[in-house]
């Protein structure tokens, strides 16, 4: 038999979220659902949120209602376009007439745009110019609306409620959680400049955040995870039936790619990451790499 002074070093204790209500952007697939299976599976109320609603119905037909393992978690969809203050706006107001608070945000919707072959290593000033010139103007502009601008504003917006879940329970606070991208870390441009630089600009974001929410009319903790390469529609060809991705991986997979793991990052590790992170009241202000090691590679 397990004695009371133990049971505060149970899972079950250390990651309890059951009965939290969280709000994860881009939460219909890849790393958002991941995410939001994580949080739902151990009995927290997930609000899901994407641009395409059918992505959402999708998303709670294959991995919500009878398919979670916890009898209070619920997956519920909500379209929004982070992109836009007055949709975020209509977000946080209708959450609002359904909650009186929020324990967790989760900023994970993102995109990436093109590709620029500039790590050849043997172009002149020339060729290196005209392709980094060939860059798309607007497409800069929309990334960054998105995996910088997108997630001020969904902060800004959810304060009074992340404020409130703090204010509920002595010794508690609740989180933000910045999905950023060791892609913002490595000095390598990875053949695409604006997805690492808006990245790079997300982590920075991260810490102007967790600085300015820590103080105590507030009190929200902000920190940020930085994934290395996990199955997502931005990593592969889409999703399936399930809004799943996969990436194929062999004996070769972890050479090639500069991964000392080998592979790519699975739902567990990610569900591993979000449960410890939402769950440390000790986390502030962080950035933390999960990443199989690819960094240690390519610094």
């Amino acid at each position: 038999m397990t004695s009371s002074s133990g049971n505060k070093f149970t899972v079950n204790n250390l990651f309890n979220v059951d009965g939290w209500v969280a709000v994860v952007s881009g939460g219909g697939t890849g790393i958002g659902l991941m995410i939001a299976q994580a949080l739902a599976n151990n009995g927290a109320k997930v609000y899901i949120i994407s641009r395409r609603s059918e992505v959402l119905r999708s998303a709670v037909s294959a991995h919500g209602g009878s398919n979670l393992a916890h009898p209070n978690g619920a997956l519920i969809p909500l379209e929004c376009d982070i992109t836009n203050k007055q949709s975020i706006k209509s977000l946080v107001e209708e959450i609002t007439k359904k909650e009186s608070h929020i324990d967790l945000l989760v900023n994970n919707a993102g995109i990436s745009e093109g590709t620029s072959e500039v790590e050849k290593g043997d172009e002149s000033a020339e060729a290196l110019s005209k392709e980094l010139f060939n860059e798309d103007f607007a497409a800069w502009e929309n990334v960054y609306r998105t995996n910088v601008i997108g997630y001020f504003f969904m902060t800004a917006g959810f304060l009074p409620l992340l404020s409130a879940a703090s204010a509920k329970k002595p010794g508690y606070t609740s989180s933000v959680i910045n999905i950023s991208s060791m892609s913002g870390i490595t000095r390598t441009s990875q053949h695409h400049f604006k997805y690492n630089v808006s990245k790079g600009a997300a982590i920075h974001l991260n810490t102007l955040l967790a600085q300015e929410l820590r103080r105590p009319g507030v009190k929200v903790r902000v920190n940020s995870i930085a994934p290395g390469i996990f199955p997502s529609e931005m990593t592969t060809d889409g999703s399936d039936e399930k809004n799943k991705s996969s990436i194929p991986v062999d004996d070769s997979y972890g050479e090639t790619k500069g991964i000392p793991a080998g592979r790519p990052g699975s739902e567990e590790d990610m569900a591993q990451a979000v449960l410890g992170l939402a769950c440390n009241q000790y986390a502030y202000g962080q950035t933390v790499v999960f990443d199989g090691g690819y960094l240690l590679e390519h610094p």
